[in-house]
């Protein structure tokens, strides 16, 4: 079969082999989805590390669906209380953090900055202590495109905005700005690799289906569910596969259904109301798009708009 998306090989490496556990943890607010999800019943989300699945399923029915099997098997022991364990991308993150003592990034000098509430400090602090010369140099090689084909698939790289160095700084200063640190734990997540997922409700409704997103909503009962959480699954996929989800999303949605996505992507620089990226406290996306699952639809040709918005951006999907 084709290929449609980069994550039907189960690896980040893009070379042959097993698949493997490539997350073991979630950088995604999930309270993005829970607020976007009020009221809403039951809830089609991509299981990934569990995450986003464990923080609906306390007032809500969800169905995670993966299509690689080592990460669903390792979503469905999370669920059941298991341990958090080390993916293929935590283990990349962890090995950038061990260059954080050679710019100047002392371990107590980070948690510092972590422990403060003020916003406005954090960004003097970010500034002044955190955002060196040899940081900015340093973080833009790591995530230069030549270095970061290296280790991952080039298909997942070519999809990362141009300079993505200088555009996950100005994102990390744009959420220090807005979330204070003390309280947020994906800022801790992110810098020090510390914290969990929240722990399970007792007794979560989670059903979890291994296969992909299109193939399993085709599957479903017609209007069967009314949100859908789909991480940023687009990254890295097919045209083709954008719209055959498209399709399926209509099929599965019911009239009110909201679907909540993610990308790596800038967003426009204007008219991008419903692009909820500065709320999310991970910081990491450019769009976190939140809009009726009756729009979600594939655009034609090579560009993207967030749900009103009137400047497109370099990709191939829309909501």
């Amino acid at each position: 079969m084709k290929p449609e998306t980069v994550w039907q090989a189960g690896r980040l490496d893009g070379f042959g082999g097993p698949p493997r556990l490539l997350f073991g943890r979630m950088h995604e607010d999930a309270e993005i989805e829970r607020a976007a999800f009020a009221g809403k019943r039951r809830v089609f989300c991509i299981a990934s590390a569990g995450c986003t699945a464990l923080a609906l399923a306390d007032r809500r029915e969800v169905v995670a669906c993966d299509i690689n099997p080592v990460q669903l098997a390792y979503a469905e022991r999370r669920a059941a209380g298991g341990p958090l364990e080390t993916g293929d991308a935590d283990r990349a993150m962890s090995l950038v953090r061990t260059f954080m003592p050679v710019v100047g990034w002392r371990k107590q000098r980070v948690r510092t900055f972590l422990a403060l509430a003020n916003t406005d400090q954090q960004v003097a602090f970010w500034r002044e202590r955190l955002d060196t010369r040899r940081f900015r140099a340093g973080f833009d090689l790591l995530l230069s495109r030549f270095a970061l084909r290296t280790v991952i698939a080039p298909r997942l790289v070519s999809d990362l905005p141009e300079e993505f160095g200088a555009v996950l700084r100005r994102r990390l200063m744009r959420g220090f700005g807005r979330h204070p640190n003390v309280t947020n734990p994906h800022a801790r997540a992110l810098l020090l690799g510390e914290g969990d997922c929240e722990p399970p409700p007792r007794a979560p409704t989670i059903r979890f289906v291994v296969g992909d997103a299109a193939s399993c909503l085709e599957a479903s009962p017609a209007r069967f569910f009314d949100g859908f959480a789909l991480s940023n699954i687009l990254d890295g996929a097919d045209p083709a596969y954008g719209a055959r989800l498209s399709r399926a999303i209509r099929h599965a949605a019911r009239d009110d259904a909201v679907v909540v996505w993610r990308s790596f992507l800038e967003p426009p620089p204007t008219g991008h109301e419903a692009n909820h990226a500065q709320l999310d406290r991970s910081m990491l996306w450019g769009v976190v798009g939140v809009g009726p699952a009756t729009s979600w639809s594939r655009m034609s040709g090579d560009q993207v708009c967030v749900p009103g918005a009137s400047c497109p951006v370099r990709s191939t999907y829309s909501t």
